[in-house]
């Protein structure tokens, strides 16, 4: 039975290492994220967008420095960005690390048939808004654990 067990532990961790897809480091001076190999980063004036090479999507980082934006109103400009009539209930929001307030929202545009994801992480006139667009018919599988594992890999340094 022990044997058994060996075997099935080394082969499934065998797939999961077969499975596993080289990553790359986007090391800006604030922040990183962790992003497939292969994707394309830009950055234009500091907007950087990380996407695979098929373009069904792509992952949207934008900092803002001394932005006079309340907590009390953070909820409706992430509703605001979409034109969402959603309400902002739907717009969690919890205590972060480092001191950052952390507000994640999910928001299917019916229209252009996208998905999107969106992190807002805000501490006094800093904000970071890290966001996920991807076609509607690719929000499965493999195209959405390599988008939420570089969404989730974001880490602000100070």
């Amino acid at each position: 039975m022990k044997k058994i067990f060996l075997i099935l532990v080394l082969f499934t961790g065998s797939l999961w290492m077969a499975q596993s897809i080289p990553t790359e480091v986007y090391d800006h001076d604030n922040y990183f994220i962790v992003y497939p190999q292969g994707w394309k980063v830009t950055n234009d004036s500091e907007i950087v967008n990380i996407f695979p090479p098929s373009q069904i999507g792509a992952i949207t980082i934008s900092e803002y420095h001394n932005l006079n934006l309340p907590k009390s109103e953070t909820k409706k400009f992430i509703l605001a960005l979409y034109k969402s009539s959603d309400d902002e209930k739907k717009v969690t929001s919890k205590s972060g690390k480092k001191g950052y307030t952390e507000y994640f929202y999910e928001y299917l545009d019916e229209k252009q048939n996208l998905v999107w994801l969106t992190k807002v992480y805000q501490k006094d006139k800093e904000l970071y808004l890290i966001s996920i667009n991807c076609g509607q018919k690719y929000w499965n599988g493999n195209s959405m654990k390599l988008f939420n594992e570089a969404f989730d890999s974001f880490k602000i340094k100070k």
